[in-house]
């Protein structure tokens, strides 16, 4: 039978599902822009890679000590401080040692007089030990804790007595690192980006192309086509979500110290929260330039505020309150519930309560002022 020939019941019944095939063609017209590719998939890592590298665990940097060329007890005040682990000793002149003082080349530098200092004043090798000057800039923290380091290292070795004896256990491990912070960070910022710059983009394209009037005119429910949207979106999220963490991971050794499937749970919600306010941006503008002012808009304020590169709560607390209610500090919060704490999901109920209003009432709102042409 051919097809013109062929009953309209048959028909309907072999023609796909209008929200299958328009989810279909969303996910192709993203495959088909190299640059969508590269800031959802390639962008995210080559971030962690840079800040990972800047931000790497490493061994503390010495305090830097100069003494003065030439003057009494030089020698034996220099052997002191260079069997101290936190000291880096080196002799200058007094011309190099202001120079260097002044461009932050040296933290203190230790002066000798010529007097020596009174016996009773610090014990029996006082005789011995010339009167020191510490000079430092003590507008400078490393200055400051350079000249209780010189201090303690000589006073300790000329007699002063410990009244408590303390041992140092110094511990790094990972969880507590730069690294481990960062990444749940980048994959709440590439969820946010993928679905508001994905989807805000199409939409808006197709408008200017008079494609959505066309669209308007079909049989197709319009909340379909909205949602097909989100859909393609979530067709990426195992990709998006794997990507980042899986670098982490490999170059980093950054853990996901909570189940998977709890992962999975905030990532989706995440990715649909972000998909509904993509869409609610891209409802009314009718141009590429009009869009990206309203996106550049709406996502700047969750760049500097929503705890993705350092902790918002460096912000005063009166807008603590504000900041916490905005979705993408939500959804990095539930993400470090989950990747960094490996705490139950029951922890992060707000945030997640926070996604889910965002989402749902952005699509709401989207559907009914959403401009078809």
């Amino acid at each position: 039978m051919s097809e013109a020939n062929r009953p309209p019941e048959a028909m309907t019944r072999a023609r796909p599902h209008p929200l299958l095939e328009l989810t279909r063609a969303r996910v192709l017209e993203f495959v088909r822009e190299p640059e969508a590719v590269f800031w959802v998939f390639i962008f995210p890592v080559l971030l962690a890679i840079a800040l990972g590298i800047a931000f790497r665990a490493k061994p503390p940097d010495k305090l830097r000590v100069a003494v003065l060329a030439g003057e009494v007890g030089r020698e034996r005040i220099a052997s002191v401080l260079a069997h101290s682990p936190d000291i880096e000793i080196t002799t200058l002149s007094g011309e190099e040692a202001a120079k260097a003082l002044r461009t932050a080349k040296v933290d203190v530098v230790v002066v000798t007089d010529s007097a020596p200092a009174p016996p009773a004043a610090t014990g029996q090798h006082a005789a011995t030990l010339p009167r020191l000057t510490y000079r430092f800039d003590p507008t400078r923290a490393e200055a400051r804790a350079a000249r209780l380091a010189v201090d303690d290292a000589l006073e300790r070795e000329f007699g002063r007595g410990d009244v408590v004896r303390a041992s140092e256990e110094r511990i790094v491990q990972p969880g507590a690192r730069y690294i481990d912070y960062l990444i749940p960070g980048l994959v709440g910022l590439n969820l946010m980006g993928s679905g508001m710059w994905g989807l805000g983009f199409a939409v808006v394209q197709a408008r200017t192309r008079k494609l959505l009037k066309r669209l308007a005119a079909t049989p197709m429910r319009r909340s379909h086509y909205l949602l097909s949207f989100a859909l393609s979106r979530l067709v990426w999220l195992v990709a998006e979500v794997a990507t980042v963490v899986g670098a982490g991971w490999i170059l980093f050794g950054v853990a996901v110290r909570g189940s998977l499937v709890q992962l999975a749970v905030v990532s989706l919600l995440g990715a649909a929260t972000f998909a509904g306010i993509g869409l609610l941006v891209a409802a009314r503008p009718r141009t590429i330039e009009g869009v990206s002012g309203w996106m550049n808009l709406v996502m700047l304020p969750m760049w500097l505020f929503s705890g993705t590169f350092f902790s918002y709560e460096r912000f005063p607390a009166v807008v603590q309150p504000a900041i916490r209610a905005l979705p993408l500090t939500a959804l990095n919060d539930a993400l470090r519930t989950v990747i960094n704490d490996g705490a139950p999901l029951l922890r992060a109920w707000p945030a997640l309560l926070v996604m889910v209003l965002w989402g749902g009432l952005s699509f709401v709102v989207a559907l009914r002022i959403f401009r078809w042409q």
